[in-house]
């Protein structure tokens, strides 16, 4: 009885645990964003207005502006870049998943002894910095790169590809570098897949196509929805990769971010950018959560 009467306590600490984690490294610079966007800028430090000000008499106010979130709507160039980085985000998540389920499968269907070292050549390039690996692929992507020069000598081209500042030199980059997040999740859930399954369905005269089809994907599918949004998320606000691999054609949201903070100095436009960015990123995914959680009480009825 005793333990009865201990585990409640117990259960809604671990329970606020990430709560509280949520609340102080989400929620909070959050409101400080949200705050950020709601005000106007000006040529100070920091460079826009406080929205609780004191005016004559003692008298304070709260002077609340939504022009930024107006001049969003209205100016073609932000809904641009929103649909920008919806289409690159979304291309490469595709091309991740195409890639990485193969490996992840290899991997989770290879003998034991080598899953650990198949699995460290995937974590392997995550031991170098994000800026070298991409300043890598500039050295191998630019005019008198490794791959231009590789192609020239073999007689493949008579000219240099020009792949640098182009959308396709940015999917290059981000599938490059994403593409451990759809690997390791994928093979976390392949490698829990119960093997009976397909030795029933192999007796029952099902091809391998087929089992892979109606058994192994629809398990595997948490897996995909989980690497499929490890990617999706951080690349909608990717600044570094269309920034140095990407031209003038690359518009994406987090380079305007990175432009109105640093070069123009309009923290209250970039903030309203972020919390759009943020808006964009967590409603659809609380909606689709949403619906998992009423398709899995359907189910379990």
């Amino acid at each position: 009885m005793k333990l009865k009467q201990h585990l409640p306590p117990a259960r809604n600490l671990i329970i606020a645990i990430p709560w509280f984690w949520l609340a102080l490294f989400f929620l909070l610079p959050f409101l400080f964003v949200l705050k950020i966007s709601l005000s106007e800028p000006v040529l100070a430090q920091p460079p826009y207005l406080d929205l609780i000000r004191e005016i004559e008499d003692g008298l304070v106010t709260i002077m609340v502006n939504f022009g930024n979130y107006q001049l969003l709507l209205e100016d073609s160039l932000y809904l641009s870049a929103l649909l920008g980085s919806l289409k690159i985000a979304a291309i490469s998540t595709v091309c991740c998943l195409l890639i990485g389920y193969p490996m992840a499968y290899a991997i989770a269907r290879s003998p034991a002894h080598w899953r650990l070292p198949l699995l460290m050549l995937i974590i392997l390039p995550f031991w170098t910095s994000f800026l070298i690996r991409i300043y890598a692929w500039i050295g191998i992507l630019k005019g008198n790169g490794l791959l231009n020069n590789f192609l020239l000598w073999t007689g493949l081209i008579d000219t240099p590809l020009e792949i640098m500042h182009t959308p396709f030199a940015v999917y290059i980059g981000v599938v490059y570098n994403y593409l451990p997040f759809v690997v390791l999740p994928l093979y976390a859930t392949l490698i829990r897949l119960d093997l009976t399954l397909l030795e029933a369905a192999a007796d029952l005269g099902c091809r391998p196509w087929k089992q892979f089809l109606l058994i192994t994907l629809p398990l595997s599918l948490p897996g995909v929805l989980a690497g499929a949004m490890l990617v999706f998320i951080p690349v909608m606000g990717e600044f570094v990769i269309p920034d140095l691999l990407g031209g003038p054609d690359t518009l994406m949201l987090g380079k305007l971010m990175w432009t109105e903070f640093f070069n123009n100095k309009d923290w209250p436009l970039a903030s309203s950018l972020a919390a759009l960015l943020l808006v964009a990123l967590i409603v659809p995914f609380v909606l689709l959560r949403h619906f998992e959680r009423r398709a899995a009480e359907e189910g379990a009825t």
